[in-house]
């Protein structure tokens, strides 16, 4: 499917219930054990467009990515990002010899569609899908987002460092962070800091 055609489509789902879209396209939200499937919310959309679910360091379409956000309400009245966005895991082996232009982060950020969505306290709360956004990565922000991985890839292959120095402290827009949960969690992946979000998406109404 071309970018321009999923965007067209997934604009049609603006002001949509997720939580309603989720029972309709069989996307499980909370598992039998009552853990909650982060990753729910990009599922309905990807079950929406016809396409499997994707957890591949490959862009989901080809060419392009699609990502999900979560937005919530400030006690103004004002929308700001929830948290940040995860992009792509980071394999130590990979990262250590592979230049950005050829990176799996470049891949999934080059072209990309971000679905954002608002949430409230706690994941069975209404949600709604906010916009659509298109996100391509050039110019300035590219270059200083290849100098956030050449961070992370400087610490990997720094002997007296490595990779479990990275720390969510690196990088200006994108940072290497945890994850999973707890703190025994050892793989770690890239994020899109707020900031990263906010050169694409504008939240005034």
């Amino acid at each position: 499917m071309h970018r321009d055609e999923a965007i067209e489509k997934l604009k049609k789902l603006e002001g949509q219930d997720l939580h309603a879209l989720a029972k309709t396209y069989e996307v499980t939200v909370l598992s039998a054990n009552g853990k909650v499937n982060k990753g729910w919310a990009g599922h309905v959309c990807e079950r929406y467009l016809g396409i499997p679910i994707n957890s591949s360091q490959s862009p989901n379409f080809g060419s392009w990515e699609l990502k999900s956000v979560p937005l919530k309400r400030l006690k103004n009245g004002m929308l700001t990002f929830k948290e940040t966005m995860a992009i792509t895991m980071i394999d130590e082996y990979n990262v250590k010899r592979t230049s950005f232009e050829e990176s799996h982060l470049l891949a999934k950020l080059k072209k990309a569609v971000i679905v954002a969505r608002t949430v409230g306290a706690s994941y069975d709360m209404p949600t709604f899908i906010h916009s659509v956004t298109s996100m391509d990565l050039d110019g300035d922000l590219y270059n200083a987002v290849k100098a956030d991985y050449e961070l992370v890839q400087q610490c990997l292959n720094d002997p007296e460092r490595g990779f479990t120095k990275l720390t969510g402290k690196m990088g200006v827009f994108v940072q290497p962070r945890t994850k999973g949960t707890g703190h025994g969690s050892i793989s770690r992946a890239f994020y899109a800091r707020k900031l990263f979000l906010a050169q694409f998406m504008d939240l005034s109404e």
